[in-house]
């Protein structure tokens, strides 16, 4: 029993290990049948490689053929532009020596004659190298990323050919003409119409250029300002605004501009800019006032102890308080220099130039808080304790609002209370010969009131100023509003139509304040 148990174990242990050799050899035959496959794959894609490698040899060595031949027709190609335009450059090259000869000879006979001077300019080329990089492959591809096709790169210049031969000299606009009979000069705007002698519709805009000048005629080259430009005009006609004429006349010149270049100025043409030109008179003000060009300011502490020092010097020897127009009557004036100030409650300043004949016009604009001042006109030997209106050589409006607010117009110590607010800028017009002063609101140009005077000589602008400061607008034409509303007014007295109609007889400032009433001393300060 027990042997026929081993030998059932046996078989059973042979036929395991059949099973496994069975097993083994199933698997080298699978392995060996892989391994040929693989070996197969393997030399299929050798092959394969070798011949895309040969592939790739032969295309590089196309490229570098056909891109030899491109390198050669191209060369060919811009030989061929290099003689067209060598030659373009040869002519257009004369052409610009024969015309740098011609203009050399005039221009040195212009330099000879007017010592000018010619600058030249050379232009700047830029060129920028761009970065070219490449990306490692990823995978391997058995196709070729270029192939040996190079005729995308040809050039064919058939086209341009007829552009390069066509090349001409830059077209530049010719100068434009400055119309005279079309500018204008008026309430400080300036006018400027020109046209062009040949229409050109390529112009894209214009320059005009100007500047400031006391010599009529043509243009100095020496002593004059600096022009100053508009760009960028589109129409054949500009308006300079907000313009104060310091000067006489001024110069005008207008270039045309296309895409391209600007071209020659046109001939330029002077117009008049006279306006009446003045600043305060630091050396005749009193010393409580803080006197520049174009401005005024009361300063409460200016010329202490030295204004005492004068006061106590012209008083003495007199009795109790002087009276500012007793002195002024008797006294005879000196001129105006630095001990002959005005003094007292005179708070005073005026012009530093006189006017003896033709119209003239400026604007004062006082501080918002100003407590007291006075505008107008005197005779400058004004004496130096007299107050503006209180003397019959001076003419003056007085605002005051200090204790009670009043608006009055005063001459020779009587007012006219004036039945309209102060303005926030008073414009003054004086016309000597006419013997006319005049006051307007500076904004909307409404009369505020008229003197009728036979000035006797030159007189100055006035100014009186207490708690407060005065700023001066000169440089001003005779705004066009004042001018028509003088031309309806001629030969009319008083300050409005009312007081014309009242008193028709009114011919000069005495008839004018025969009826008004005395001064208020309380108005002044």
């Amino acid at each position: 029993m027990k042997s026929s148990t081993n030998t059932t174990i046996r078989q059973i242990q042979q036929q395991e290990n059949a099973k496994q050799c069975v097993f083994f050899f199933v698997v080298v035959c699978f392995l060996q049948d892989a391994l040929q496959r693989i070996i197969a794959t393997l030399a299929n894609k050798n092959e394969e490689l070798q011949n895309f490698i040969e592939t790739l040899n032969h295309t590089l060595g196309r490229v570098q053929v056909n891109s030899t031949q491109v390198v050669s027709d191209l060369e060919e190609e811009f030989d061929t532009l290099y003689s067209i335009l060598d030659e373009m450059k040869e002519s257009m090259t004369n052409t610009i020596k024969q015309d740098t000869v011609r203009k050399s000879h005039e221009l040195q006979n212009q330099l000879t004659q007017s010592t000018s001077a010619l600058e030249s300019a050379e232009e700047l080329l830029e060129f920028a190298n761009n970065a070219v990089t490449m990306a490692p492959a990823f995978r391997l591809t058995l196709k070729p990323k270029a192939t040996d096709n190079m005729t995308h790169l040809m050039v064919d210049f058939s086209q341009e050919r007829p552009l390069l031969q066509g090349l001409k000299f830059l077209p530049v606009p010719r100068a434009p003409e400055i119309v005279l009979g079309d500018c204008l000069v008026i309430d400080n705007e300036v006018t400027v119409a020109w046209r062009m002698p040949v229409e050109d519709s390529k112009i894209d805009h214009y320059i005009l250029e100007y500047r400031k000048t006391c010599h009529e005629g043509l243009p100095r080259v020496k002593d004059e300002q600096c022009w100053e430009m508009v760009d960028d005009v589109k129409s054949t006609e500009h308006t300079l605004q907000g313009l104060r004429f310091d000067t006489k006349f001024m110069n005008f010149r207008v270039r045309a501009c296309n895409k391209a270049a600007a071209g020659d100025y046109s001939d330029p043409v002077t117009l008049e800019t006279r306006a009446f030109n003045f600043g305060f008179d630091s050396t005749s003000s009193h010393l409580n006032l803080k006197v520049e060009d174009r401005s005024v300011e009361w300063d409460p502490q200016g010329g202490k102890g030295v204004d005492s020092k004068v006061k106590g010097k012209e008083n003495k020897g007199r009795s109790g308080t002087p009276s500012p127009k007793r002195t002024s009557v008797t006294r005879s004036p000196a001129p105006r220099g630095a001990r002959d100030r005005f003094t007292g409650e005179s708070y005073t300043v005026l012009g530093d130039t006189s006017m003896e004949s033709g119209q003239h016009y400026w604007e004062v604009k006082p501080q918002k808080d100003c407590k007291s001042y006075s505008v107008g006109l005197a005779y400058r030997n004004l004496g130096k304790f007299e107050q503006l209106g209180k003397t019959n050589i001076s003419w003056c409006i007085h605002v005051n609002n200090w204790l009670q607010n009043s608006f009055a117009a005063k001459h020779n110590n009587k007012a006219k209370n004036l039945d309209v607010a102060a303005p926030d800028s008073i414009g003054v017009y004086c016309d000597f010969d006419r013997g006319q002063l005049s006051f307007y609101n500076a904004e909307n140009k409404q009369l505020l009131h008229t003197f009728k005077v036979k000035f006797t000589q030159p007189v100055v602008p006035a100014f009186m100023v207490w708690c407060g400061g005065l700023t001066l607008s000169t440089g001003l034409q005779i705004p066009s509003a004042v001018r028509s509303f003088q031309k309806t007014e001629n030969g009319l007295g008083g300050s409005n139509s009312s007081i014309s109609q009242q008193d028709p007889a009114v011919a000069c400032d005495i008839c004018l304040y025969d009826k008004l009433p005395s001064v208020d001393s309380s108005l002044m300060p």
